[in-house]
């Protein structure tokens, strides 16, 4: 498709936070629009308990000063990547427009515990794998639920030194649950219309609201992410390290085993001015891997981000963005094959 410069449909997220009780509080996300869908939905929420006074007065208190219990159908925390991703509307906390190639970010029915002592943390959770939530069964239902954990060191050492380390993993080993890692975000892509192909002579095009991500679609995923964080003064950098395996054995067209892709990120933040309302920003984000082990060739998306942006206010932000990305090498076929695309997004934010 052809694309000129013009206005996409503005994004919009209402957030109910409610303190319950003394140490109990629920959160709940409704995205007003988004691309994928234009309609009101719930994205999804949950209870977090930092408290269990509502037990007995002080109940367990010296193991919860350091606890937090997180109960819901929401994201669940996988990796550090999620925290800086845009979620439909809530963009302020991306210092890009777009996300990463393999967006981790998925809502599944989920329990996590979270432990945090003098900047150390781990976090455990179980999540039922499943995006589109349902009790119906088939023949063919092999649901199995997800494990995943995180380790990690988050600290302010100095005045103008932080520090965060951070390890995560994720496990399902079911075929018809745990395939939504890589695909459970049902907002849209940032990049509209991209990879959209012209009606050919039945009219048919392809194409959705997704392009420009990647989602292994492994029936049976172990995926682990680590994500180094720095911030000194005003220059920040952010890092991926992931690597997502499948271990599914798979019989058609022919017997074989599914494959793995290891996504690379580094990003560049230089904030300044009073407050550091200012900020310029670039990322090299790179995926490359095999759908299965057979396979000859690597599957490569390279993906080059530069930009910039302007904290009118702490919930107020301008940003723009040059995005240049290429899909490479001789394993990929039809409208991906020798595929690029590259332009400029303005992007404006309130968050409040």
């Amino acid at each position: 498709m052809d694309l000129g410069s013009d206005f996409n449909l503005p994004s919009a997220n209402l957030n109910l936070d409610v303190q319950l009780i003394d140490g109990v509080r629920m959160h709940l996300r409704a995205y007003l629009s988004s691309q994928h869908h234009e309609e009101t939905w719930v994205k999804g929420g949950h209870i977090q308990m930092d408290k269990l006074d509502f037990i007995k007065p002080g109940f367990l208190e010296g193991i919860m000063q350091y606890t937090t219990i997180t109960i819901g159908l929401d994201e669940f925390n996988y990796g550090d990547s999620h925290f800086r991703r845009t979620d439909n509307a809530r963009a302020i906390f991306n210092p890009f427009v777009g996300n990463y190639i393999m967006d981790a970010f998925s809502t599944e029915a989920f329990g996590e515990v979270t432990l945090q002592n003098n900047g150390w943390l781990a976090v455990v959770g179980l999540t039922n794998g499943k995006l589109n939530q349902k009790v119906v069964v088939t023949d063919q239902t092999d649901n199995k639920p997800s494990f995943y954990g995180k380790l990690g060191f988050d600290k302010q050492l100095k005045e103008d030194l932080r520090v965060r380390l951070t390890g995560s993993v994720y496990t399902n080993q079911g075929t018809t649950s745990g395939t939504w890692l890589y695909g459970g975000d049902r907002a849209g892509s940032r990049y509209y219309n991209v990879m959209h192909t012209q009606p050919d002579v039945d009219g048919n095009t392809q194409g959705g609201e997704f392009e420009g991500r990647y989602n292994p679609r492994f029936k049976k995923l172990t995926a682990i992410q680590i994500n180094p964080f720095v911030k000194f003064k005003g220059l920040e950098f952010f890092g991926i390290y992931e690597l997502a395996s499948g271990n599914n054995e798979t019989q058609a067209p022919t017997a074989d085993t599914e494959g793995s892709f290891t996504q690379l990120a580094a990003e560049l933040v230089y904030r300044f001015g009073e407050s550091e309302r200012f900020y310029v920003v670039g990322r090299y984000n790179t995926v490359t891997g095999k759908t299965v082990e057979s396979a000859s060739d690597d599957l490569e998306i390279n993906r080059f981000n530069i930009g910039g942006g302007w904290f009118l206010s702490k919930n107020i932000v301008m940003k723009l963005e040059y995005v240049n990305q290429e899909y490479t090498g001789n394993a990929w076929g039809g409208r991906f094959a020798g595929a690029q695309f590259d332009g400029f997004n303005v992007e404006a934010a309130i968050s409040f």
